[in-house]
């Protein structure tokens, strides 16, 4: 059987096989043809974004829809989907949507044999690190993060020899070799609660300095903290969300946390993603400004409708390497799978399962 890739039909080399290929079998591309069936049946889907993804852009979209979620059955594979997804993976084909660690601990509960990560690198490999029976494939994997670059496993081993005794919290968005070398992980909703559990006068918290500065100001402990930051994130001004207020005062801004801390002092409200979008649909603001990466507004209005979304769109350019069409790509060949040392993966997981049992 001669199987053609979406890659070839645009031109591109045959790819061989994957070993992931081997293992689970290769299929078929599916037909890609805008069909009055895949209308039909894409239709469901497409009401839930019809307010933010146009008609004319639909019959591109809905032949990958259906052939997606077809294939994942086949393969028993689950799609997890970041907030900072497209709405047409995150709202059409997404089996579990959220921020990077509920994605990684619902896919380990899950009996699929085949995670697809719909997001960055080190979303990916910590699915692996939880999910180590799993096959876990990322779309592309030059899909990284300014954050996770910003500092490696050498890197934690100098500030353990330059502070010895410090405690160290690695946020999330960190590689698996630095979560290798910390001593707990953390998110953006639970690093006030991670930072204050560990009992220490001082704690070295890696790698977003904003997080870190907006942590400080909460608690009494000392914290130490790494130079990098989201180039999503650090993009806002106070300056520019004041001139949202100046011409609409009415207006509610909502920030995450890795934002600098003079963002944070002028919004309404600093949060993870998933208490930004339960902000917006518990207090239903007439007018919001989510200050983060843009496609999670997308996402957020398509289930808030009656909510105006002011946009200042900063993209995630790693985010949006993730598309459809790489989503079949990649369940049909399986590729490109994740893979993390066993024994660098086994310490690992004690700094995120020890960040899980926190109560």
């Amino acid at each position: 059987m001669q199987v053609v890739t979406s890659s070839q039909v645009l031109g591109a080399a045959p790819v061989q096989p994957s070993p992931a290929a081997l293992r689970h079998g290769v299929v078929p591309m599916p037909n890609l043809a805008w069909t009055p069936e895949v209308a039909r049946e894409t239709a469901p889907l497409y009401e839930k974004v019809k307010s933010i993804i146009p008609p004319i852009e639909w019959p591109f979209h809905a032949p990958y829809v259906k052939a997606i979620n077809d294939l994942k059955k086949q393969r028993n594979a689950v799609i997890l989907a970041h907030n900072y997804q497209t709405p047409e993976i995150y709202n059409c084909v997404a089996d579990v949507v959220g921020d990077s660690l509920q994605l990684a601990r619902i896919a380990g509960q899950s009996d699929a044999d085949v995670i697809v990560q719909g997001g960055v690198h080190f979303m990916a490999e910590t699915s692996k690190i939880l999910s180590p029976d799993k096959t876990v494939l990322i779309p592309d994997s030059r899909a990284g993060c300014s954050l996770a670059s910003s500092i490696t496993g050498a890197d934690v081993r100098a500030l353990r020899r330059k502070y010895p005794g410090v405690p160290i919290v690695a946020y999330v968005n960190t590689s698996a070799e630095v979560k290798a070398e910390v001593d707990i992980c953390c998110t953006s909703s639970n690093a006030l609660k991670v930072v204050e559990s560990l009992g220490a006068d001082t704690v070295i918290m890696v790698p977003d300095r904003f997080l870190a500065a907006n942590i400080a100001r909460q608690t009494k402990v000392k914290i130490i903290a790494w130079h990098g930051a989201c180039e999503v994130h650090e993009r806002f001004t106070a300056e520019e969300l004041l001139r949202y207020r100046e011409d609409d005062p009415s207006i509610k801004l909502v920030a995450h946390p890795e934002c600098p801390p003079e963002v944070v002092d002028v919004c309404d409200f600093s949060g993870s993603t998933a208490a930004m979008i339960d902000y917006v649909k518990t207090r239903q603001p007439k007018r919001v400004l989510l200050v983060t990466e843009c496609s999670m507004a997308d996402n957020v209005a398509a289930e808030n409708p009656g909510v105006d979304f002011v946009r200042p769109c900063n993209l995630c350019p790693h985010m949006k390497r993730i598309t459809l069409p790489k989503i079949l790509d990649s369940l049909v060949y399986m590729r490109e799978e994740v893979v993390v040392d066993p024994i660098l993966a086994a310490r690992a997981r004690r700094s995120v399962e020890r960040m899980i049992e926190l109560k």
